[in-house]
């Protein structure tokens, strides 16, 4: 297939605003596609390259040749382009892959160029993301879309999927089952902004876990073979002995895990995402391991949708598991107030960040597959495998005043909020239900905006990523905090277009700088130190909540008060 016809769906999709079109125009792809080319084609039609890791960035793509004039690339020749980028490694190698990608681009017309640039940067927003794709193979294949779906979450791998559909039908599909060893697609929660909420969604009895600002980890044994993952579905078993360690302590010849790891102070109380996240960067050594695993180039670390609790030492016995006051139903508190000795020592002895891992569900156990059974059949499974001191702080309630009594337990004891389960639902792998509800308490800022971004894909024609500042008083000006673009509807993206369009006083092709005037309330789910923005901070997971034209810019809320969001440096209520 020529690419040209790939990026021609690609910007057919981007422009087509109705589902059933989209994916039609998909589906015609994918058949067009010949069967050693889905892998690569099915993955970019959602805007994900097969290689995971190129070391292409934005720099790399800043200086790039004239595009061609006549299409010559195949899906195939593109792909090993690739791969032949992706494999650059040792001295000179920047230089070499800027060859390699300057030979692959200049044989690129300029609509390839313009697909190219999305997928190395990630960011082709053509509206094509994995649930729809997942329709879209269903339909190229002619195969039941629930088969196509339960099959992707097994295996968590659409380019695998999709191959199996177009080539096997519904028969392939039906081999795809939980195996040990390959992750599959996280199960998530839903957000609501009270435990009252939650409760309404799951109902009651209901449990409730502690939700910990850690990174979400699916662990698999088979006998002495030990894997680690991410929500991401990277394998970070190098980077986590510590995971390693108490996985490997549990009598047990085969499971499947899902959890978290967070790093915790000499005191028992989290660490900032930042910390745990870096730590898991980290590459690892083999033999620090201990493992038989190689250093992968990235961690792919995401904050967990959905948290656990309880302290203890992995791989070296438990600790406390909570405040008495906070435990009913399972007897486990919600926070940890005492961590294990090596915990204790490393932190106190190196400095370096020690994670820990809690496991707050059990997905496989000795060639049984737990994920259709209820929640609290694998939750009694996983008691019974798990050390105490490395299971999530769970209590069960059975109304409101119960359960804000284990959010408030929760927040005291420094961790991020909790996940509302309904105990009777199964696991549904790669979901977003309503059996789990995660609830967070919300910070809002009254922020000013400094600048708009001209929106793609969808928002193709508007002004959409904005640029949120900060008041300095120290300065009469403004600091920048970072870019959103969340929670903004069709109808803000009309009026915010012509809004800061009346504000403009530069307009870019990519961005509109616009007078500092006009007031926005984002939430955000918390402050992180950051050397990208001046400022020395930014949110997290921000999002438009709406805008305050009853407030000046003289009246946002000031960098000092941002600064005072960290963690360590209280909370103070704003907004």
């Amino acid at each position: 297939m020529r690419f040209l016809d790939l990026a021609a769906t690609s910007a057919a999709v981007g422009a087509t605003s109705g589902r059933r079109a989209k994916v039609e125009l998909l589906a015609e792809a994918l058949r067009a596609l010949d069967p050693a080319e889905v892998p690569a084609g099915a993955g970019w039609l959602a805007g994900e390259l097969r290689q995971r890791q190129t070391g292409v960035g934005w720099a790399s793509l800043r200086d790039l040749p004239a595009p061609a004039v006549e299409p010559t690339l195949t899906v195939a020749a593109v792909d090993a382009a690739i791969d032949g980028i992706a494999a650059v490694r040792g001295s000179g190698s920047q230089a070499r892959r800027r060859a390699l990608l300057g030979a692959l681009f200049a044989a690129a017309t300029t609509a390839e160029q313009r697909m190219l640039v999305g997928l190395f940067s990630g960011e082709l927003r053509q509206g094509a993301q994995g649930g729809l794709l997942a329709d879209a193979v269903a339909r190229a294949a002619g195969v039941p879309l629930p088969a196509v779906r339960r099959a992707l979450l097994l295996s968590g791998d659409l380019r695998t999927v999709a191959v199996a559909a177009l080539q096997g039908g519904a028969a392939a599909l039906a081999g795809f089952g939980l195996r040990v060893g390959r992750p599959l697609a996280p199960m998530l929660a839903q957000s609501a902004p009270t435990v009252a909420e939650a409760l309404t969604a799951t109902g009651t009895p209901a449990v409730v876990d502690v939700k910990l600002d850690g990174i979400r980890i699916q662990a698999h044994r088979s006998g002495a073979d030990i894997a680690v993952f991410t929500r991401s579905l990277d394998d970070i078993t190098a980077r986590v002995p510590e995971v390693v360690a108490a996985v490997r302590a549990l009598p047990a010849r085969e499971l499947v895990l899902d959890g978290e790891a967070i790093g915790l102070d000499a005191t028992g109380r989290p660490l900032p995402f930042q910390q745990t996240s870096s730590r898991a960067a980290r590459r690892a050594t083999v033999a620090n391991a201990g493992i038989d695993s190689a250093g992968i180039d990235s961690a792919g670390i995401d904050s967990a949708g959905t948290g656990s609790a309880g302290t203890g030492s992995a791989g070296t016995g438990s600790a406390g598991t909570g405040s008495d006051a906070a435990s009913a139903g399972s007897g486990r508190g919600v926070g940890p107030t005492a961590v294990a000795p090596a915990v204790v020592a490393a932190a106190a002895s190196t400095g370096a960040t020690v994670l820990t891992p809690y496991f707050f569900d059990l997905l496989h156990l000795d060639g049984d597959d737990l994920i259709d059974a209820p929640g609290r059949e694998r939750w009694a499974g996983l008691a019974r495998v798990v050390d105490a001191g490395l299971l999530v702080g769970r209590v069960e309630v059975d109304g409101p005043e119960a359960a804000a009594e284990a959010f408030t337990a929760a927040l005291a004891a420094g961790q991020e909020g909790v996940v509302v389960k309904d105990p009777d639902a199964a696991y549904e792998a790669g979901r977003r239900g309503a059996a789990w509800v995660k609830v967070k308490p919300r910070h809002t800022l009254d922020l000013v905006v400094l600048a708009v971004e001209w929106g793609s894909g969808r928002r193709r024609g508007w002004l959409s990523n904005l640029h949120l500042g900060a008041r300095d008083p120290a300065t009469g000006g403004f600091v920048m905090l970072g870019k959103t673009f969340k929670g903004l509807t069709d109808e803000v993206l009309r009026w915010q277009t012509e809004r800061f369009l009346s504000l403009a006083v530069e307009r870019g092709e990519h961005v509109v700088r616009v007078r500092p005037e006009q007031v926005v309330e984002i939430a955000f789910d918390g402050v992180q130190t950051s050397p990208r923005y001046p400022g020395g901070v930014a949110l997290r997971f921000a999002r438009v909540v709406r805008y305050r034209d009853d407030k000046s810019a003289a009246e946002a809320d000031t960098i000092d008060a941002v600064r005072a969001l960290r963690p360590g440096s209280g909370e103070p209520t704003v907004g």
